[in-house]
C-alpha cells in the first residue's frame, strides 16, 4: 500500500488542473446561455448583488471526477493484474452522477423564474425529497445485499472503542437512506455563502479518504482524493466574489455521495463530527422552524441558515467561510483520530 497514497494524491492534483484549465471557458457559456442564479429578497444588499452569477457549477466538479474515476476503471478491466481500483467505485459514482442530475433539474426549473417563464420556483420540495428517497433507497439495498467492496459497509464501527458490530438490513437500509438524504440537504443549506460548500465538502471527503485508506480501500481513496481536487478547482472560480455558484447540482452531489462514502467505509458515526458545518446548519433550520411555529412567529436565530445568523450578527461573509472552515477542518482531523484508535 505504500504506492497508494501518493498514487490517490497525484490523480486529485490532475482533477484540480482539469477543472481550473476548463473552469474559465465554462463560466463564460453559463454567462452566454444566462444560466444565472435568483437569490433571497431577504438576504442582505450584498448578497443580492449576487443575482445572475451563473449557477450549475457543479457540472465543473462531477465531470472531471467522472472521467479520471471511469479512466482508472477502465484500465483496472484492461489490465485486471493491476489492482488500481475496485468495481465498488461504481456505487458512490452513480450517486454523485444521480443527485447532481437531480439538482441539475431543479437549479433549471429555478432559473425559468429570471426569464419570464412558467414554473420557475424550481422543483416543489415533495417531488425533489421523494427522488431523493428512491435513489437513496436503491442505493441502500445494492450496498446491503452485495457484498464485493462493501465488507466494512454492513456494520457499525464505535470510535474509541474499536469495535464493529453487524447490522441486519432490516436497520441498515433505512439508516442508510436517512445518512445519504440528511447529509445531502446538509451540503445544500451550507450552500449559501461564496467557498463555503465547497471548502466544507473537500475536508470532509479529504478525512474519509484518510480513513478509507487506513482501511486498505484504496479505491475509495482515490475517489475521496479527486473529489478534493474537483472541489479546490471549483473553488478557484467560486472564491469571494464568486464567479460561479456550484447549485444544487453540486451540493446535493457532493452530500449524496459523502454520506455514501461514510457508510460504505463502515465510520458512518464519525461523520457528525466530520461533517460538523453541515450538520449545525440543519440543525439550525429545524430548530428556527420549529422555535418559530411553537412560539408564534419569534425566531431563535436572526436567520437560519446558522451561516446567515453569523452574518447578521457583523462578521463579513470572508470572516464567516474562514472560520466556519476552521472549525470544519479541526472537527476532520479529530474524525480521522478517532478512527485511528
Amino acid at each position: 500500500m505504500a504506492g497508494e497514497l501518493p498514487f490517490a494524491l497525484t490523480v486529485g492534483g490532475v482533477a484540480f488542473l482539469l477543472g481550473v484549465i476548463w473552469g474559465g471557458p465554462f463560466v463564460e457559456v453559463l454567462r452566454r446561455w444566462k444560466i444565472g442564479k435568483q437569490i433571497r429578497m431577504e438576504l442582505s444588499q450584498s448578497h443580492q448583488l449576487k443575482v445572475g452569477t451563473p449557477t450549475m457549477g457543479g457540472v465543473m466538479i462531477i465531470i472531471p471526477v467522472v472521467l479520471i474515476a471511469m479512466g482508472l476503471n477502465i484500465v483496472a478491466i484492461i489490465r485486471p493484474n493491476d489492482q488500481i481500483t475496485g468495481s465498488s467505485i461504481l456505487l458512490p459514482l452513480f450517486v454523485l452522477v444521480s443527485f447532481s442530475l437531480l439538482g441539475m433539474i431543479d437549479d433549471w426549473e429555478g432559473i425559468q423564474r429570471s426569464r419570464g417563464r412558467p414554473r420557475g420556483e424550481g422543483l416543489s420540495a415533495r417531488v425533489k425529497f421523494a427522488a431523493q428517497i428512491g435513489l437513496a433507497t436503491l442505493v441502500a439495498c445494492v450496498i446491503s445485499l452485495y457484498d464485493g467492496g462493501f465488507q466494512f459497509a454492513n456494520q457499525i464501527t464505535l470510535p474509541l472503542l474499536g469495535v464493529s458490530i453487524p447490522i441486519s438490513p432490516v436497520l441498515f437500509i433505512p439508516l442508510t437512506v436517512f445518512i445519504i438524504i440528511s447529509m445531502s440537504n446538509a451540503i445544500n443549506l451550507t450552500d449559501g455563502l461564496d467557498g463555503l460548500a465547497g471548502i466544507i465538502s473537500a475536508s470532509a471527503f479529504a478525512a474519509y479518504g484518510a480513513v478509507a485508506y487506513l482501511q486498505g480501500q484504496i479505491f475509495l481513496t482515490q475517489l475521496c482524493f479527486i473529489l478534493v481536487g474537483a472541489c479546490f478547482a471549483f473553488l478557484w472560480f467560486n472564491a469571494h466574489p464568486a464567479q460561479l455558484f456550484m447549485g444544487d447540482t453540486g451540493s446535493l452531489a457532493l452530500g449524496a455521495t459523502l454520506g455514501t462514502i461514510a457508510v460504505m467505509s463502515g465510520q458512518w458515526l464519525l461523520l457528525p463530527i466530520i461533517a460538523i458545518v453541515p450538520v449545525a446548519e440543519t440543525i439550525s433550520v429545524i430548530l428556527q422552524v420549529s422555535y418559530y411555529k411553537r412560539s408564534g412567529g419569534q425566531r431563535l436565530f436572526r436567520m437560519a441558515p446558522l451561516h446567515h445568523h453569523f452574518e447578521l450578527g457583523g462578521w463579513s461573509e470572508t470572516q464567516v467561510v474562514q472560520r466556519f472552515w476552521l472549525v470544519g477542518l479541526l472537527s476532520a482531523m479529530i474524525g480521522v483520530a478517532l478512527a485511528l484508535l
